[in-house]
């Protein structure tokens, strides 16, 4: 009988400390982090190290209300480079990443909530450029600039491209037009709108090559309550005609 009853009151322990280490976690803020990726995630300074509500954009405007709307805490920090954050958030719990683009050889390493925004992936020009594009396998005799540790750069080197890259993806636009690149592999909206704020105007695209869907990217130890949350509210905020608002502020 005293077996029985230790054996009871053992195991109602186990189940109280395990609800409250699953309350405890769920009460812990999400550690979120972003890139400088305009229009998306941008320092308002400019700067490749920004915190909270020194960081805007539209995916971060999402965010922000995705996070409000789901009542759920998180820390928010802008940091360079890319394959750093992607590290982090792949490997720490409680982490996430944004904006990420949802592929398939990504697909079960993270939770993902989104899509937060579009981006196809295009090839541009210089506006005197004769370069005319049907098809990707056309670009293969000219040097492409993208962006090291980005989708982009990562699936063109998979096709047996070698692409060059930079560390920041703005330094393609200038790259591009002194005659250092024939092609800028770059995301729409992005890489046009990185180009303007660097000066750069009258880029032309010559190749629209693929359409991704931007999310963002949690640990897979993020419990599931909280992606399924978070997914919710940025539902919500779709159908309400919010995500669009946002969007229009930027484009």
């Amino acid at each position: 009988m005293f077996k029985r009853l230790l054996l009871v009151l053992v195991s109602a322990s186990v189940l109280l400390a395990g609800a409250a280490h699953a309350a405890e976690n769920a009460d812990t803020p999400l550690v979120l982090l972003t890139e400088n990726f305009p229009p998306y995630n941008m320092a308002k300074n400019g700067k490749n190290f920004a915190q909270d509500e020194n960081i805007n954009g539209i995916a971060v405007d999402i965010v922000r209300e995705i996070f409000k709307r789901a009542e759920i805490n998180y820390s928010l920090t802008l940091r360079f480079p890319w394959e750093r954050i992607y590290k982090l958030a792949l490997e720490k719990p409680g982490y996430g990443v944004f904006v990420m683009a949802r592929l398939p050889d990504r697909e079960k390493l993270f939770k993902w909530v989104g899509p937060i925004g579009p981006d196809d992936w295009i090839m541009l020009a210089r506006a005197d450029s004769k370069i005319s594009l049907e098809s990707l396998q056309q670009a293969r005799k000219y040097k492409i600039g993208a962006y090291k540790g980005d989708a982009i750069a990562e699936t063109l080197t998979k096709q047996g491209f070698a692409p060059v890259v930079v560390l920041r993806d703005q330094d393609n636009a200038r790259k591009l037009v002194n005659g250092q690149i024939d092609l800028w592999a770059t995301g729409d909206p992005a890489g046009p709108y990185l180009a303007r704020q660097d000066g750069v105007t009258g880029l032309k695209t010559v190749l629209r090559f693929n359409s991704a869907e931007l999310y963002l990217a949690l640990n897979k130890n993020v419990p599931e309550e909280v992606v399924k949350k978070l997914q919710a509210a940025l539902d919500q905020l779709r159908n309400e005609g919010v995500v669009d608002d946002i969007m229009a502020r930027y484009l």
